[in-house]
């Protein structure tokens, strides 16, 4: 028993990174890792590949979900860590989210279950809900989760704050700790906060220095609703991309790559820091090594003043996930500024 405490005990030295990702307060009062790892599509023998090397570089928190169809590969790779003794479960923090297609009061608990059955862990530690958008329901599998009719998504007009009121009834389980919403805007948010009993612990948004999202951040700060950024650095392989509209990305200019050199870092960490340094949580997904190692490694230096004028100039509020295919949903969020 003795040489397995000292082996564990080793090993999850061995796995963290050397550089300490702070931890961020909810406004429940449990904590969430200021950076964490993004999943999407990231599936099969690759995604857990990289899962386990995150783990191994230091990563804690690690966002997915039903619609990415790899929540089984996330609970492997986490199971994996716990059994090696690198990681403890309480070491992690899990997010995955409800799909637009279970926006019904009546599917909402048993998404969850799914889900939580997919990670195969005790409990996850955040829940959200994808979009305030819903899809028509047709059943539970890959190839449901997108409803067309006649060449069109099939939209349908269920109202977020009843499926919000449903999602809270799950925090009665035990199963999940703490509930959040993913691309709402403000008036959302506002109407959110007035109308249910349980306010989110985080807004998970596009965010990156083409969005910057000072706006909605500093909104939702005001609310003590943090933000969470998907696509931090870009997504130049989105489906969605349309080069004309998309901006070029921060991480190919001159200017951010002289204030990487001044740090002894890559224009990838610079734009994390200042994304950090806004105030958001930055989700990077990478399944290379040597990124993933990079992109935790990012709270050892800090921006000045001016620095972080040079990274707003970059901000132009175009998006390089615009959801296109359901701007006449009732609920579509990017109507308006923020």
């Amino acid at each position: 028993m003795l040489v397995r405490s000292v082996l564990s005990s080793f090993l999850r030295k061995m796995a963290t990174n050397k550089a300490t990702v702070p931890m961020v307060k909810l406004n429940n009062g449990r904590e969430m890792p200021a950076l964490g790892l993004g999943t999407w599509m990231s599936k099969e023998g690759e995604g857990v590949a990289a899962l386990k090397t995150a783990i191994d570089a230091g990563y804690r928190h690690i966002d997915t979900a039903f619609f990415y169809q790899n929540e089984k590969e996330v609970g492997h790779a986490v199971r994996s860590k716990i059994a090696e003794g690198v990681v403890q479960r309480e070491d992690m923090f899990i997010t995955t989210k409800l799909w637009n297609t279970f926006h019904d009061p009546s599917h909402v608990e048993e998404a969850f279950k799914r889900s939580l059955e997919n990670l195969n862990l005790e409990y996850i530690d955040l829940y959200l809900m994808h979009t305030p958008m819903s899809y028509r329901f047709k059943g539970w599998f890959a190839d449901d989760l997108m409803p067309y009719a006649d060449g069109k998504l099939e939209l349908t007009e269920v109202d977020f704050v009843e499926t919000w009121k449903a999602m809270e009834k799950l925090l009665k389980t035990g199963k999940v700790r703490s509930l959040g919403v993913s691309n709402f805007n403000s008036e959302q948010i506002a109407r959110l906060l007035a109308e249910c009993k349980i306010k989110p612990v985080t807004n998970q948004v596009e965010c990156n220095p083409g969005l910057n999202q000072r706006k909605l951040t500093a909104f939702c700060k005001e609310r003590d609703v943090t933000i969470t950024a998907y696509s931090p650095l870009g997504r130049p392989n989105y489906y969605e991309k349309d080069p004309e509209n998309v901006p070029k990305p921060a991480l190919d200019d001159p200017r951010v790559a002289e204030i990487a050199k001044k740090y002894g870092k890559t224009p990838g960490q610079v734009v994390l820091r200042y994304l950090f340094e806004l105030g958001t949580i930055p989700i990077p997904k990478s399944a290379n090594e040597a990124r993933l190692r990079q992109n935790i490694d990012i709270f050892d230096f800090k921006l000045t003043e001016q620095e972080i004028a040079v990274m707003d100039t970059f901000h132009t509020g175009k998006r390089s996930v615009p959801f296109s295919l359901c701007v006449n949903s009732k609920y579509f969020p990017f109507n308006i500024e923020f």
